[in-house]
């Protein structure tokens, strides 16, 4: 019986993995957006005008992509939480027989839900990131032949 429970949980336990690589990236992420803002903040103070203007436009960028980011790792979390609700729901039916499957599969199917939402957040992300890091058409030259 034991050994079925433990086939069982091995799906939730390769989500699991999933969500702590997914996390891995967005940590990394997160950390370069924020010392991107602080280079950006320490800026702010120094610069007038148009750059000034431009100074403020990446710190909005920057904001939002840090509220991104912040929010698809709270998903994670939230997700590999119920993973664990789930594998342990998986364990007291195995040993008590209370019925608990079809709660086990109900909040694995929550768990595959926030997983998914997470990783519309991380998409969503790098779209704002690539959009910011556009190469300006005057340095692809593109009037010219190569």
């Amino acid at each position: 019986m034991i050994a079925h429970t433990i086939q069982l949980a091995l799906a939730p336990v390769f989500l699991l993995v999933a969500i702590g690589n997914v996390m891995n990236i967005l940590s990394q992420r997160l950390g370069r957006v924020v010392d991107r803002s602080r280079v950006l903040q320490d800026q702010h103070s120094r610069t007038e005008g148009e750059k000034h203007d431009l100074v403020v436009r990446e710190i909005r960028l920057v904001d939002r992509r840090i509220a991104l980011v912040g929010q698809a790792i709270l998903l994670l979390v939230t997700s590999g939480l119920t993973v664990g609700l789930v594998v342990a729901l998986l364990f007291l039916d195995g040993f008590f027989d209370l019925g608990l499957q079809p709660f086990a599969a109900v909040f694995f199917i929550i768990a595959v839900g926030l997983v998914m939402g997470a990783l519309l957040l991380f998409l969503k992300e790098t779209r704002e990131a690539t959009e910011a890091l556009r190469i300006p058409e005057q340095y692809l030259e593109k009037h010219r032949e190569l």
